[in-house]
This record gives structure tokens, C-alpha cells and sequence, in this order.
């Protein structure tokens, strides 16, 4: 059994489109909207394809009409973005986003999952970075094999006791140091952390489109051509 799992895709249909792996199922770790400029398509995609999905905190900004509460960096790019996403959103959309769980367990052959966005104790906004010492006590809370997270945007697995913390990154909008899409294959009892260039130029193009203010569009080309922020 070959599973997919992909994270904080903000509005990057473009990331989407280009997945180049086949699988069985494809699970989504929150984030569909916001920042990119698809974030209908994405909707769409999802709502068509992917068997498990958890919301995020930039989902429940636009299902619920609150603040993502995002780091001060990212506070404008998020207000903008969040505005454009709610324009172009049906009703329909923004319900599916509404009412997507904030945390799924479930088993797939001998292995227990666990899913969320950020992290258990606070699935929408708990930002919780590979070596944090808060994930021992993030593990204890939950009965799993694999503890499957996004919100961070960089990828990592971390083995603590009998769990497996698994991050796959972001698929749209990476913070790596560099633009490749980022996701996560869970293949028949073994994880895999993958990337995978896409036409960045063709996001940019899109977003540009937009007549964002220049601060903001100027910052989120920066992000998905170089996978960082420029420091303010």
C-alpha cells in the first residue's frame, strides 16, 4: 500500500498538479488555502482526490472569517491573502474547509496514524520545530505508530520511544532554502521524505496577475523562489 501525504499547500495548484508520485490514498495535513493564488483549484483537488483531510490554521481563518494568528513576518502576506481566498471561494468551498476535522487516527495495515496540523495539544497554531523537547510530551497524549504534522514547512522525521514523528514540508510553499515541493510516501510500513521541482515561474506569473500591494507580492515570490523570507 503506497500513501502520499502532503501538507500546507497554500493555493499552489501548480505544486499540486505536478505530484509526481501514484498512490493508493492521498492525505492532506491542512493548509489548502492562502498565500498562493489557486486556492479554488486546490479546494477542488482536494475535495476530488484526497481520501484524509485535517484542517489547518489557514483553513479555519477563511471557514471560520478569523485571524490565522501567523508569525509577524508572514502577518501582511497572510491578511492580503486571506482576503483574496475569501473573495473567490464559494459557499460550498469554504464549508468543506469549515468542517474539516482538526485531527484524524486511523490504521493502515499494523500501523497506527495520527494526524493533525501543527501538533496535538494545539492542532491549529502549536508551532513545534524538529528538536523541540515539546514533542515527548506530544507523543505521550497520543496513541500512535506515526504522528503525522505540517505548519512548520520543513520536512523532518523524529523517532521518540515507539512513535515516529513524520513533517512531509510543504507542498506549496516550502521553507527550505529552496523551491522544491515537499511531501511525505508511506509505502507498506516505511516513510520516505521526498521533493520535486515544479514550474515555479508559472505560480509567479499567477500570483502577479493578482496586483497584490508590491510588499506582498514581492515577499511571496521570495518564498517560493528561494523557499525563505527575506529578513525586515
Amino acid at each position: 500500500m503506497k500513501i502520499v501525504i502532503i501538507s500546507d499547500l497554500h493555493g499552489n495548484f501548480d505544486a499540486l498538479e505536478a505530484l509526481p508520485e501514484t498512490y493508493n490514498e492521498l492525505w492532506v495535513l491542512g493548509d489548502l488555502v492562502n498565500y498562493g493564488p489557486e486556492p479554488a483549484a486546490v479546494v477542488d483537488f482536494v475535495k476530488a482526490n484526497c481520501s484524509i483531510v485535517v484542517r489547518g490554521n489557514h483553513d479555519h481563518s477563511i471557514g471560520y472569517d478569523e485571524d490565522p494568528h501567523c508569525s509577524p513576518r508572514f502577518r501582511k502576506m497572510a491578511d492580503v491573502t486571506r482576503r483574496y481566498t475569501a473573495s473567490v471561494l464559494n459557499q460550498d468551498q469554504k464549508q468543506f474547509l469549515k468542517a474539516l476535522p482538526l485531527h484524524k487516527e486511523l490504521r493502515r495495515q499494523n500501523t497506527r496514524f495520527y494526524l493533525c496540523h501543527a501538533k496535538p495539544s494545539d492542532p491549529l497554531y502549536g508551532y513545534c520545530p524538529a528538536d523541540s523537547p515539546d514533542w515527548i510530551g506530544e507523543v505521550q497524549a497520543v496513541s500512535a505508530d506515526a504522528l503525522l504534522v505540517g505548519h512548520t514547512r520543513a520536512p523532518f522525521m523524529r523517532r521518540i520511544g515507539n512513535c515516529l514523528i513524520v513533517n512531509p514540508g510543504s507542498l506549496g510553499q516550502p521553507k527550505t532554502g529552496k523551491p522544491d515541493a515537499c511531501y511525505a510516501l508511506w509505502e507498506d510500513g516505511s516513510f520516505h521524505l521526498k521533493s520535486f521541482r515544479y514550474s515555479v515561474a508559472k505560480t509567479v506569473a499567477k500570483l502577479r496577475a493578482l496586483s497584490l500591494p508590491q510588499e506582498v507580492e514581492d515577499d511571496l515570490i521570495t518564498v517560493l523562489e528561494t523557499g525563505s523570507v527575506k529578513a525586515r
